[in-house]
């Protein structure tokens, strides 16, 4: 009876196991089957992801590269352009050059009634002048430092700029005063206050003869019986002629200080300043004289030299020598660019 029973139970337990198997048994495969599915729909996800995400980024690459590419050549151009501007700055140089030394070569114009006030001065620029006056020293401005090289020793000194007057009376004088560069002199020549001038002579001469007369008058009327007939003793006046070269200002650089003409420090040329601070108008004409008759007994002040008006900081030469420079810069980085971009197996 036992056995019997022990049979029936290991019967019924096998049973169950294998009824658990069974039924276990689906579970399983169905849960292999959506993870199988799952995988599948995750790895197309995916594919048509890195399929989207390959297929954008190569436009935006190409572009990307075009632009870089294109960047490459920007330093090439731009120098090449650079180049090209000095050449027509070069010849506008040429053009420039020749029409001063055109004017410079024309024949001196009289300073009186040929050049009537209103006339433009802007077109008298580089217009060689012959003018007859006086120069009145006392009231002579300083332009510098400047240094002036003889026989290979630099000495230091100043441009004089005089006022000069016109002559009352005189026909052939100005009708109204200018200013001249008379050259280049000696820092001592600064020091040195001149006595009296030619042109205290002119507008003092008058009260000079009537004072020297009435002075001798006075003495002799209670020394002398008969009155004593003299004639006044006026200085002779020397006039000077003046043939030089109207000019305009100069544009000065930011190295250059300012003028300061409180203190009578003048570092450049500014015409409607210089005759402001000497009492003329502002409109008055400035003439740098060039006269070549050097005279041995009064060596200073030294005129400039008729060439060196027409000489600027850049000349064609160096304009030229600018313009190979760029193309040169040019060339160089475009072939960098050129070798940059060359695929690395045409470079083997």
């Amino acid at each position: 009876m036992t056995t019997s029973l022990s049979k029936i139970l290991t019967r019924s337990n096998a049973q169950s196991q294998w009824c658990s198997s069974i039924s276990a048994s689906p579970k399983h495969l169905w849960a292999r089957h959506f993870s199988a599915v799952a995988d599948s729909s995750s790895s197309n996800s995916a594919a048509l992801g890195s399929q989207s995400s390959s297929s954008a980024p190569p436009q935006e690459k190409k572009r990307g590269s075009k632009l870089s590419q294109l960047l490459l050549f920007l330093p090439g151009a731009i120098t090449f352009g650079l180049g090209s501007w000095q050449i027509v700055r070069r010849d506008e140089k040429f053009k420039t050059l020749e029409y001063q030394q055109k004017r410079l070569n024309m024949e001196p114009m009289k300073l009186n009634t040929e050049h009537p006030p209103e006339k433009n001065l802007d077109a008298l620029e580089f217009r060689r002048v012959s003018c007859k006056g006086v120069f009145d020293e006392q009231r002579s401005i300083y332009l510098g430092p400047r240094s002036r090289s003889i026989s290979g020793i630099t000495e230091n000194g100043f441009y004089v700029i005089t006022p000069l007057m016109p002559i009352p009376g005189d026909l052939d004088s100005m009708q109204s005063p200018i200013l001249v560069n008379r050259g280049w002199v000696p820092r001592s020549w600064r020091e040195k206050l001149p006595e009296s001038t030619d042109a205290d002579f002119i507008t003092n001469q008058s009260t000079k003869a009537k004072s020297i007369s009435d002075e001798q008058n006075s003495w002799w009327k209670y020394w002398s019986k008969s009155p004593m007939i003299t004639e006044p003793q006026v200085p002779v006046v020397k006039p000077v002629e003046v043939v030089g070269v109207i000019r305009g200002g100069e544009n000065p650089s930011i190295f250059v200080p300012s003028n300061d003409p409180s203190t009578g420090q003048w570092f450049y040329v500014d015409v409607p300043a210089m005759a402001q601070a000497v009492g003329l108008p502002e409109n008055t004409i400035y003439v740098e004289d060039v006269h070549e008759e050097i005279d041995r007994s009064r060596p200073y002040p030294v005129p400039k030299d008729i060439n060196t008006l027409i000489r600027s900081k850049v000349m064609p030469q160096d304009h030229l020598n600018y313009s190979i420079t760029w193309y040169s810069l040019s060339a160089a980085v475009t072939f960098m660019a050129y070798k940059r971009l060359k695929p690395k197996s045409a470079r083997r």
